[in-house]
């Protein structure tokens, strides 16, 4: 084996694309749920054998790590542009809110977050995964906070909000009334904010 390569001399080399994977297995989760899917399932999708499945992936809990964070990187909020440093703390707080409003609902076979409802999972390994993505929204909206006198209460609010347009939409609520329900939040984090002030 030449430095710096890998050793392919052991098995196969992949012959399936990771990344064409990792959408299909992303929409599976995300229309169905992770205890909803199985791995035979996942494998006929993809187009590949089990043993591919699991050198690849590992199991089925971190193939969703995997697509947790590919969702995180192209499919969730834009969180870096709407909490960026500066920005007004309602405004942007509200936009997250109808953002995710909209997002949550946009396709129907898709609804809600993912790392949200992937929370309620019963495999501890995905759950704890999910968590951890969700975390990190809540991160980001703490950090954005720290910048302006609100109080925790603030975030509290957002996030509760942010669980509750996720869990309505994945029951079927239309998009309009989600975004009239995301629209309707924005007043209580004014009154929130502008007490702190």
């Amino acid at each position: 084996m030449e430095l710096g390569k890998p050793d392919r001399a052991r098995g196969r080399p992949r012959t399936f694309d990771v990344e064409q994977a990792l959408g299909v297995a992303q929409a599976m989760f995300h229309a169905r749920g992770y205890d909803e899917v199985g791995v035979g399932e996942l494998t006929e999708a993809m187009g590949i054998a089990a043993p591919s499945f699991y050198s690849a992936f590992g199991s089925k809990a971190g193939l969703f790590g995997k697509v947790l964070k590919r969702y995180e990187d192209l499919d969730s909020l834009p969180l870096s542009r709407i909490l960026a440093p500066g920005r007004p703390v309602i405004d942007s707080l509200g936009e997250l809110l109808l953002e995710a409003a909209a997002l949550y609902a946009a396709d129907p076979s898709r609804r809600g977050c993912l790392a949200l409802e992937g929370a309620r999972c019963s495999d501890a390994s995905a759950r704890s995964a999910a968590e951890d993505a969700s975390r990190r929204t809540g991160e980001a909206v703490r950090t954005f906070l720290r910048s302006s006198p609100s109080r925790e209460d603030v975030a509290d609010l957002v996030l509760v909000a942010l669980a509750g347009l996720s869990a309505r939409s994945r029951r079927g609520m239309e998009s309009d009334r989600l975004i009239a329900v995301a629209r309707s939040i924005r007043p209580a984090i004014a009154a929130l904010v502008e007490r702190d002030e």
